[in-house]
């Protein structure tokens, strides 16, 4: 055996192991010296972490510090009861002597209302045990308890004694205070009174006669109605310059609702049948005005064209398609949104007509992201690049739908995409401007009203009569869009009115609407 070729192989390999030993080493050296490195970075970073930890809990701390101020300042402001109160960094006291606090309530915060602007009564609530004595008590506290009370509306009979003197060949009266209607024992607030309940509250003249026998007042249904007639009668001074002010604005929205009315027939032994008349509102969305216009009860298209001058410019919105012709080349139509979306949700189990009313809901969920403090330029941007996306989809939606064989020509679900396709153009249009709202329902919701009082009225009693609700439905409507008060409002218009003669000039009567009118 060859011991001694074994003994060099050994060697060899010895050195091979040794060789390879010191490789690993200077590996295990790298490592080591690679750990070491992110040791003091992870080092590093944990003291980053500690210092910025401590800069937001010093930031937090003054933070909490402000907000504490600014609830002691709010409080004082907002009509405390006197406490005293300590502010955190500096340890002053504040005495705050204000009106009582507002008694907190455990609605998610929510706080009782004080209705400062009401007529207020002091009462002093003593003890009245038999053995109590003020004098030989000590007083503990003092607290407040509100109670309201309702009044009913009160009728007032104001007997004015007018005196007559002579003296020097003349006569001398004292002056009556002036009333709207010539000759006439009912003032302005009377008459306002009725007008609100009518027009706004939608009582019949019926409900509110009886309204008014009941608190003591009582009069017959001929003197209500005729209240009504002369004071729309005065109002007839600012119909024009309503409409004229409405025309005006560059954005209208339109639309027409029908009313019962009374008509003559020979026919009929009455001597009266009644017909489908329709009043027509237009909105100016800037201005907050609204007028309501009645023609003899026709919703024909010249009661459209008759209204609207050929060289209006600007949007309006409703499905007036004589509006993207060529008689009103400046004017760009709006459609609604909702008038589309409605004809699909009337289609109840259908999953195609579901898939619509999705994409529709698509760019009202869009719309209700934009915050109120956001500009005009801010909106239109948005929308500009929300919606195209989402009203092509829309367009290829409705005509793969249309070209199915399922969708059979005459079905609801048809004549809801081709109505929708239709108005697809003017659809889109609301994308144009920033103030541009994508359905009609600003003017609907004031044509409740119209509802609510055909649905209580029954009829109007006459084409005039029509005619004078849409004219005294037009300022009380008005007064809702700009927040007034319309008994306040009628009252003073009807006041103002006793010294203003036909002749007077536009603008004086534009600063008694509603939009420009001021308490």
């Amino acid at each position: 055996m060859d011991y001694k070729r074994i003994a060099l192989l050994l060697e060899d390999q010895l050195k091979l192991a040794a060789q390879r030993e010191e490789e690993l080493l200077k590996v295990i050296a790298d490592q080591n010296e690679q750990l070491n490195i992110l040791t003091a970075e992870v080092k590093s970073l944990n003291s980053s972490i500690l210092s910025l930890e401590k800069a937001l809990l010093e930031k937090n701390a003054s933070l909490e510090g402000r907000q504490s101020k600014v609830r002691i300042l709010g409080k004082m402001v907002s009509g405390k009861k006197s406490e005293q109160v300590s502010v955190p960094d500096k340890g002053t006291t504040i005495i705050a002597k204000v009106k009582p606090s507002l008694k907190e309530r455990g609605n998610n915060g929510a706080r009782r209302k004080e209705y400062f602007n009401l007529e207020t009564c002091h009462h002093d609530i003593y003890p009245d045990a038999a053995e109590f004595k003020v004098e030989e008590g000590k007083k503990i506290r003092t607290t407040d308890c509100i109670r309201y009370e309702f009044i009913p509306p009160r009728f007032i009979k104001h007997i004015y004694h007018q005196h007559y003197y002579a003296c020097k060949g003349t006569v001398y009266a004292g002056s009556l205070p002036a009333v709207p209607l010539l000759n006439s024992n009912y003032d302005a607030s009377f008459i306002a009174g009725i007008l609100q309940l009518r027009y706004i509250y939608s009582m019949p003249v019926e409900r509110i006669i009886k309204l008014f026998a009941e608190h003591g007042f009582e009069m017959n249904k001929a003197t209500a109605h005729g209240l009504i007639k002369k004071a729309a009668g005065l109002f007839d001074l600012v119909e024009d310059v309503l409409k004229e002010t409405v025309l005006s604005d560059n954005y209208l929205s339109m639309d027409e609702s029908y009313y019962t009315v009374l008509t003559s027939d020979t026919n009929n032994s009455s001597g009266k049948s009644t017909a489908k008349g329709y009043i027509w509102a237009a909105l100016a969305n800037h201005l907050k005005l609204v007028h309501f216009f009645y023609e003899n009860g026709s919703r024909s298209r010249k009661v459209l064209t008759g209204y609207l001058r050929e060289d209006y410019r600007g949007a309006i919105q409703r499905n007036y398609k004589i509006i993207e012709k060529e008689a009103y080349p400046d004017a760009i139509r709006l459609s609604c949104f909702q008038h589309c979306k409605r004809k699909f949700l009337n289609i109840t189990g259908n999953k195609d007509a579901e898939k619509i009313v999705r994409i529709i809901n698509r760019l009202y969920q869009n719309e209700h992201r934009i915050p109120p403090d956001w500009t005009a330029s801010q909106i239109l941007d948005y929308r500009n690049k929300y919606a195209p996306p989402i009203l092509k989809e829309l367009k290829e939606e409705l005509i793969n739908i249309k070209n199915k064989k399922s969708t059979l020509p005459k079905s609801e679900l048809s004549k809801a995409i081709n109505y929708t396709l239709n108005e697809y153009d003017a659809l889109c249009n609301y994308i144009r401007s920033a103030d541009y709202a994508p359905d009609n329902n600003a003017i609907e919701r004031l044509m409740r009203y119209i509802s609510l009082s055909r649905r209580n009225s029954l009829f109007c009693g006459s084409h005039q009569g029509a005619k004078r609700a849409a004219l005294i439905y037009s300022l009380a409507c008005s007064c809702r869009l700009n927040n007034i008060n319309s008994f306040e409002y009628f009252k003073d218009l009807l006041t103002k009115l006793i010294d203003i003669n036909p002749n007077t000039d536009h603008e004086t009567i534009r600063n008694l609407l509603p939009h420009k009118w001021q308490r």
